[in-house]
């Protein structure tokens, strides 16, 4: 129910609404979701011995996430978030356990992508959820004139959460793969996956639902907004940012491999990563004026900048220096993303539109790691470290797409 608040009280902050416990377990119950690629990548390579197998079943993840994903937002739209969590939460962990088991038996390789398939289905997408529960609270329970601000901070705080866990997980994955075994990864990823999302479904602001939707569950907006041109070069924009994830990663521990420490490439990636988060943090505090599409194309452009510095580096020194450049953009960039679906978002449909956003960023990041694993593998380093700028073409046409299909006297 929306509450009238006098304009002479101070604004409550989403935190005090919402709650500090609130954040500290969305912050965890994400975590799974960034260790699901890498930690399958990580088994099948250490247990089957293949590297091609290995991209596939990374690419099967990501695509079980990219087919079921934006239905999952959709029951939650519909539903509630509670009941499409926990069960979401039980069939994922389930999965996470299964696909140890049968990596390493005699199962053949279709059953282990079958499985990998399952895992990317079933994953719960706590990262949207917590978007679209967070916008809904402060369209309905904050008054008018902070909602712009909030939201940007929001946005800025879940980009940048998201950016942490990314960076965090693969780095987790290979600590725990390397002390304890292989299996342990997908392991500690079915527990977490028990415990803190199943939390993040139980927690009270799972009760807040949109109050566009009618009392059967229905939204008042057509499934086709959904496709509509101004939404979709968005989530076209947001694939392009996941792409340069998992080229870059991928891409990095090929140049690392030439001197002989692949296992430093997450270091490096964690230059770009740690720089990312701290940008997409600021974003908040950029002044209204510079609208949201011109962020996304000022910042898309110094990510393409950022990114021939890359494919120019012939050195770790020289590597870093770009990846801090790039790491200025790309942070901003998603931020300005979750901002511009946000506000895009028909009436009653926020948890689709978020699904379709997060599922973008994995199915990217999953595609480009197998394609740049083969490119890699086949023609050598010089040429994989040409695919995050084909990834930063995609973002940068986007945003040029998008200037032109936002009218420039809208707030966005």
């Amino acid at each position: 129910m929306t509450q009238t608040l006098s304009t002479d009280l101070p604004a409550p902050s989403l935190l005090r609404i919402a709650g500090l416990p609130y954040f500290l377990i969305a912050f965890v119950a994400r975590l799974p979701f960034a260790m699901m690629v890498v930690g399958v990548l990580t088994l099948v390579v250490t247990a089957r011995g293949t590297l091609a197998l290995g991209g596939l079943t990374s690419a099967a993840v990501g695509l079980g996430t990219a087919l079921i994903g934006p239905f999952l937002g959709a029951a939650a739209d519909r539903f509630g978030q509670r009941p499409a969590l926990i069960a979401a939460a039980v069939l994922n962990a389930t999965m996470l356990a299964v696909f140890a088991i049968v990596v390493y038996s005699p199962a053949s390789d279709t059953v282990l992508l079958l499985s990998a398939f399952g895992i990317g289905a079933s994953a719960p997408q706590v990262s949207p959820m917590s978007r679209s529960r967070l916008v809904t609270i402060i369209a309905e329970r904050m008054p008018e004139r902070t909602r712009l601000r909030t939201t940007s901070a929001t946005m800025s705080y879940e980009s940048a959460a998201d950016e942490m866990v990314f960076v965090f997980g693969p780095f987790l994955v290979g600590i725990l793969a390397s002390f304890i075994a292989p299996w342990a990864p997908m392991a500690i990823a079915s527990g977490l996956t028990l415990l803190f999302v199943g939390a993040f479904a139980l927690h009270p602001t799972a009760r807040h639902v949109s109050a566009a939707r009618s009392a059967d569950g229905s939204a008042p907006s057509s499934v086709t907004e959904l496709f509509r041109p101004s939404l979709l070069v968005v989530v076209t924009g947001i694939f392009g940012v996941g792409l340069y994830f998992g080229a870059t990663l991928t891409a990095l521990t090929s140049f690392m491999a030439d001197r002989g420490a692949a296992e430093q490439a997450g270091l490096l990636y964690g230059v770009m990563g740690i720089g990312s988060a701290l940008l997409a943090l600021g974003v908040a505090w950029l002044p209204a004026r510079f609208s949201l599409r011109a962020r996304w194309l000022v910042f898309a452009l110094t990510l393409a900048a950022g990114t021939v510095m890359v494919v120019m580096a012939t050195t770790v020194v020289m590597m870093c220096v770009a990846l801090a450049v790039v790491g200025i953009g790309i942070g901003p960039t998603l931020v300005s993303l979750y901002s511009i679906g946000a506000s895009r978002s028909p009436l009653g449909r926020s948890a689709t539109v978020m699904t379709m956003l997060g599922s973008g960023v994995v199915v990217g990041q999953a595609l480009a790691a197998a394609v740049t694993g083969q490119v890699a593998e086949r023609f050598g380093t010089s040429l994989a470290l040409f695919m995050p700028l084909a990834a930063a073409g995609v973002v940068l046409v986007t945003a040029v797409a998008n200037w032109f299909l936002t009218p420039p006297l809208r707030s966005e």
